[in-house]
């Protein structure tokens, strides 16, 4: 891992020229996910809310391959993997513990799952989205490719509170995401679905004050320049 993002700095200043720039999207999973990690971390930075049909030259300039998140930090590193983000602002601090770092080899317990989501279930959960919006005949076929991920979940929630433990966790903030948009593909059938302890835990993300921060709306940098302070709460 990058010695870049080892720097500790718990400091609060007025100061915003010595802030990262967070290029944002409000409703990326990947994006969301480096919000909530930076907010959790109370890391402040200056977010600049964009949209992908418009994107900045100056982003652009950063990270040539244009998907958001894209974080710019002071001294000019670039980090550009929604992952990386997550570490970098929670290995500044943490004060929710949520690299458990007390526990040996946590971190490493945590990472094959979000691995896992991050390439096979969000490869079945865009194929599930596409033939629900496509109204394709394989809508059960897809969904039931990713009941097998949210199975998982389910068997661990039952186990404890969280993912890993009775503990919160990078694992719960780097999924919730993507399991908010499981949720939304087939509401209904989601609602009745036999997984009621993934229900309650991501019920307790949606209905949170941190996640209504996080998902809260800003103007668009490209319609209106100017950053907004975020993260430092």
């Amino acid at each position: 891992m990058n010695d870049t993002f080892h720097e500790k700095s718990n400091k609060k200043t007025n100061d915003t020229s010595t802030l990262p720039i967070l290029y944002s999207l409000r409703n990326c999973p990947y994006a969301m996910r480096a919000r909530l990690a930076i907010f959790k971390a109370k890391q402040a930075v200056l977010l600049r809310d964009l949209v992908l049909s418009n994107k900045p030259a100056e982003m652009i300039a950063f990270s040539p391959k244009g998907t958001v998140p894209v974080l710019v930090l002071a001294n000019g590193t670039v980090i550009e993997e929604s992952l990386e983000v997550m570490l970098w602002a929670l290995q500044q601090t943490d004060p929710d513990d949520l690299l458990h770092g007390t526990k040996e080899g946590a971190l490493a317990a945590m990472l094959p799952l979000i691995n896992t989501f991050d390439d096979e279930f969000k490869t079945s959960l865009e194929a599930y989205k596409c033939a629900k919006r496509y109204q394709e005949d394989n809508v059960a076929q897809c969904r039931v490719v990713c009941q097998q991920y949210i199975a998982q979940l389910e068997q661990r929630l039952t186990e404890h509170r969280f993912l890993m433990s009775d503990k919160e966790s990078l694992a719960d903030i780097a999924l919730i995401p993507f399991i908010r948009q499981f949720a939304r593909v087939e509401r209904q059938w989601y609602l009745q679905s036999p997984y009621p302890m993934v229900r309650r835990w991501l019920n307790s993300y949606l209905q949170s004050p941190v996640f209504t921060k996080v998902m809260a709306k800003h103007p668009l940098w490209a319609d209106e320049p100017q950053d907004v302070l975020f993260g430092d709460n």
